[in-house]
Formats: structure tokens, sequence, C-alpha cells
């Protein structure tokens, strides 16, 4: 059921994108009085050879434009007449141009066009984080909150040489507000990052590695926590597996409850919630007694922990959490701001595969690595904050100068405008041939890099 939940998000997301996008293409061309043949969601052929496998599951023609539904559920198009795409090649515009036709409108319109589809993504993505910022608000832990006890360092904050405890006063320099500043993209993909810590008495610098992004993109990596106290939260069900081997996890048929506070294990004492996870992790495979306090009562449960160093509950973590609203006109500046973050942080990120300090197989995605992004549970914000993020990357790769994308038919288009003649149908056609090699290309390794990852 996940994963029909995770692939339903993805394809509802992704349809919504490939319209909208597609949408900015249709009505820029019929604003210039363009003849669109078809404007289809999903491909009516086997991509990219038009006479193979072409049929659609639905079209219906109003005036001179087929919309439809295509079979094979990748992108979609709009088929504007007298265009090189990968939906007509050059032999079907030998003939001298029509007035409505792409090729027989000024260069500028022709670009304006082209871009049609790349602004609308851009307007979807800014309106969406917009709609986010106003209605959601920000919720955060303050600084002050996280540094009355101090962090915990897991295993990669330990990796760069922070330690439990350790209070973080400043990032790269500069004060900050929230625990989420120590995670920004400008620490993480900027250059020469470094933390300010209080260890005892005395200030040091922590230096983040220019490849550690890479490290963070590791699902099973954990950085930093706060170090909070805790209560139980939530107990995992009877026949809740706590491992690969579906050992049971023995909380439930101990008697531990929710809202319980574990005070001890083995008469350890435990007040943070990081201690007992180290006291469980040490104690795996070997039976314990756990101390509570159940509504001022105390008591003592026996149980075995689980291989995986488990015992079956759920904490709440007793930190506060402040909240603040924003007015609709602040909205519209951090929500807008957040949007092009987006762009700005893939040229950054590919910087950094250019680099080599990030490698291609971490940092690029395909539609299982997309859809696992999105969960196995529908929540509406995440979905929507996650197709206004996919909404402003796919504006940012539909701009690269790529033949077959938007950019790479902008890029003849200023030619165009710039020598004051075209390039020849011909080049336009193997350009987009090329560029289609490429693509798929892309599409392979995406594909075959989130298979690796999901099973290696």
């Amino acid at each position: 059921m996940e994963g029909l939940i995770m692939a339903g998000q993805l394809i509802l997301g992704l349809s919504i994108l490939v319209t909208l996008h597609e949408f900015g293409h249709f009505i820029t061309a019929k604003w210039f009085k363009m003849r669109v043949d078809k404007f289809y969601l999903f491909f009516d052929f086997l991509f990219p050879i038009p006479t193979v496998l072409n049929f659609a599951l639905f079209k219906k023609k109003v005036g001179d434009t087929e919309y439809g539904l295509g079979w094979f559920p990748l992108g979609g198009y709009v088929s504007i007449a007298g265009m090189i795409d990968e939906t007509q090649d050059a032999a079907t515009l030998a003939k001298e141009p029509e007035s409505w036709e792409f090729r027989a409108k000024p260069a500028y319109q022709r670009l304006i066009v082209m871009l049609g589809g790349v602004i609308v993504n851009v307007i979807t993505g800014v309106v969406i984080f917009v709609a986010l910022t106003f209605s959601n608000g920000n919720n955060f832990i303050s600084k002050e909150e996280l540094n009355k006890n101090g962090i915990v360092a897991l295993e990669l904050g330990k990796q760069i040489g922070l330690k439990t405890g350790d209070k973080v006063v400043k990032v790269n320099g500069a004060d900050y507000k929230s625990l989420a500043d120590l995670r920004t993209s400008d620490v993480l993909l900027g250059e020469n990052s470094f933390y300010t810590v209080l260890r005892g008495d005395q200030e040091i610098e922590v230096k983040i590695p220019s490849n550690f992004i890479e490290k963070l993109s590791d699902k099973k990596a954990a950085f930093i926590e706060p170090m909070a106290a805790f209560k139980v939260a939530e107990v995992a069900a009877p026949d809740s597996p706590g491992s690969q081997e579906g050992e049971l996890l023995p909380a439930y048929s101990a008697g531990l409850k929710a809202g319980d506070f574990i005070t001890a294990v083995n008469g350890q004492s435990v007040h943070f919630y990081h201690e007992i996870k180290e006291l469980l992790s040490k104690e795996a495979g070997k039976p314990i007694r756990l101390a509570i306090n159940r509504q001022g009562k105390l008591d003592t449960l026996s149980m075995v922990v689980a291989k995986s160093g488990q015992i079956g509950f759920i904490p709440e973590l007793l930190i506060k959490t402040s909240h603040e609203d924003y007015t609709f006109l602040q909205s519209i500046g951090i929500g807008t701001g957040r949007a092009f973050s987006v762009i700005s942080d893939n040229i950054r990120g590919f910087k950094k595969i250019a680099t080599g300090d990030v490698s291609a197989s971490k940092a690029l995605s395909g539609p299982i690595g997309i859809a696992q992004m999105f969960g196995g549970v529908w929540d509406w914000t995440r979905f929507w904050m996650l197709t206004g993020l996919l909404s402003m990357a796919l504006a940012f790769m539909n701009i690269l100068p790529i033949p077959a994308l938007d950019g790479g038919h902008a890029i003849f288009l200023i030619y165009e405008m710039v020598t004051g003649k075209p390039a020849s149908e011909k080049i336009l056609e193997r350009a987009q041939q090329v560029g289609m090699i490429i693509l798929l290309a892309l599409m392979a390794y995406t594909f075959g890099n989130d298979l690796f990852k999901a099973f290696f």
C-alpha cells in the first residue's frame, strides 16, 4: 500500500506540473496565433519515435487542437505546427511556411513560446511556496532552546568533530535563529563552512567538509539532534518486527504504555532520549529492567531487548517548539525566496558534482527516488512542498542548453536573433536527435541509480 501511495503522489504531482508546463507553451503559441495541433498529457507514441505504438487512451479535437491522454506515462507534449521537436522532423517542413506556423513567426515570439513552459513552472513553484508559507507559518526549535542542553552528536556529527553536549553559538561566524539554520544549503553547499561551538568554557571551530552534503544524502546517516528529555508517545503493536530477522519488539507485551516516563535501565538513570538509545544498543539481545514513572507511580518492567537494539516505542521529545505566522506580504517575499533557492541550490549542487565533491550517483534521483521523497503516507503539506520544489527543479532542468529541452531551443533562437538568420532545419533536426539521446541516457542512468540505491 505504501508503494501505491508513493506512486500515486508522484504521478499526481508530475501530471500537474507537466500539464501546466505544456500549457505555458500552448497559451503563448495561441497568443501569437500559432496553430497548436496537439496538447497531450503523457505520450501517445513510443518516445521518441512517433511512428511506433501510436495510440491514445483518450482524445478529443476542439477547433484545430487535439487534446489527449497518452499511454506512455512519461511527461507530455504540445505539438505546434511548423516546429521541429520530438513529434515531427525537418522533412515535414520542406514547403514554404504558412502564416500560422511556428517557423513563420518572429524569433522573439518563438523564444517566448519556448520559454512559456519554464515561466509557468516558475510561477507555479512561487505560488506554492508563498501559499505554504502563508498557511503554515514557521515551526522551529530556537537557538536558545537548542543550547539549553546542547546537541547530541550522532555518527556524522562525530565524524566532523562535534561532541554530545556542544552548544552551537555561530554558523559561518554569524548568529543564527533555529536548529534548521545548521543545515541550510548555504551551509552544506557553501565553501569553507564551519560551526562555532561552545565546549565547556572554550569556543572552537568545527569545519564542514566540502563533500559533507553527499554523506548527509544517505538515508541511514544521522547528523545531530537536540539533547532532550522525553516520554513515551506510542508503543509499537505486539507483532511489530524489530529487525530484518523479524524478531518481535517487547515493550507492548511487557506493559509499557503511552505517557510513561522511562527513568532507568538496569539501574542506570536515564534523562535524555539519546541516553536510552545508547543503553538499549549496548543491551541488544539481553534481558533488562526498565524503571518507569506512570502518572507519579513508580514501576519496573522486565523484557528482552531486540537484537536490533530496540524495544518498540516512539518518543515525544520534551523540547519547546516555537511558531511564527507571516502576513500575506511577508509570505510573498519569504515564499519567493524559498522557491528561487531551489534553483540556486541546483546550480551549486551541479558545481559540487563538477568539482568532484559530490558523486552524481548520490546527487541524482529518478522517479523511484522522487517517489520515496513523497513517502508512504499521504500528507498534503509535504505533497505540495515537494511539488513546488519539483516545479522549480523542472524549470531549472528545462532551461539547460541541451537540444530537445526548452533551453536548447532558446539557444538556437537567440543565435538567430543575434545573427539575423536561423540555423538550418537539418541542424535543428540533428540537434534534436542528439538531445533526445542525451536525455534518454540520463533517464536510464537515474532510473538505474534509483534501483541500485534501493536494493544495495
